[in-house]
């Protein structure tokens, strides 16, 4: 199984950014974690600050991937590119969220992705992350059985 967590503008600070709100672990140490606990998956990472870039790498991997973990960051509650790049590709895409957005800023309490992915898994910290990869794993599994 095949899966690939993209996130969006400033997650590249995940472990110096705001620790309060987002804790003080490094995404790349937290991958490692990841990685180890699910063996059986190929889980590969990108990160960008730039939106063309995330809609590229969308584009290139949503039809080869199992699944997307996405978290686009501040362009969640800015992008209809992004969410158009995920109605245009095949596999299912779950956007994820370290902080609880709907008890922040009232601008974040609106996602444009939300209505173009699979679902949406937020406010669980960094293991909001391992919610989505088991729920596209559990989505593998049922697919296999179908086929």
């Amino acid at each position: 199984m095949n899966i690939i967590i993209i996130n969006g503008p400033n997650l590249n600070l995940l472990g110096k950014r705001e620790p309060g709100i987002y804790g003080s672990q490094s995404f790349e140490d937290y991958l490692e974690t990841l990685r180890a606990r699910y063996p059986e998956v190929n889980i590969e990472y990108y990160q960008s600050n730039v939106e063309g870039e995330l809609i590229d790498t969308i584009q290139e991997t949503g039809f080869i991937s199992d699944g997307i973990v996405l978290n686009a960051g501040a362009y969640t509650h800015t992008s209809v590119a992004i969410a158009d790049a995920i109605r245009a590709i095949k596999c299912p895409v779950i956007e994820v969220h370290i902080s609880n957005t709907h008890k922040r800023e009232e601008f974040r309490h609106k996602s444009y992705l939300t209505a173009a992915c699979l679902g949406t898994i937020l406010g669980f910290g960094m293991d909001s992350y391992r919610l989505a990869v088991e729920a596209l794993i559990e989505l593998d599994k049922e697919k296999t059985k179908e086929d």
